[in-house]
């Protein structure tokens, strides 16, 4: 799998599980899925890890906050 995954799929990958998940479980998750070691980018920031695209994606304001956790919804995944 390639060591640069665009955050869009981590987002994809949220709306894949369909449950909220905290920040941990999400890290977790994108390891399990991607590797502990890959790399991230999106449209305007690159070579961040997990935690770092994570914080990203918070203040991009991409996640939909709730008691049990953080989702995302598909129109909060810009389509260019």
């Amino acid at each position: 799998m390639s060591d640069s995954i665009h955050g869009h799929q981590v987002m994809e990958l949220m709306l894949q599980h369909g449950q909220s998940l905290s920040q941990e479980a999400l890290k977790a998750l994108m390891h399990k899925t991607f590797g502990a070691d890959a790399h991230y980018h999106t449209c305007s920031a690159q070579e961040m890890n997990a935690e770092e695209l994570i914080a990203f994606l918070e203040k991009k304001g991409k996640f939909i906050h709730s008691e049990a956790g953080i989702a995302t919804a598909a129109d909060r995944i810009c389509n260019h």
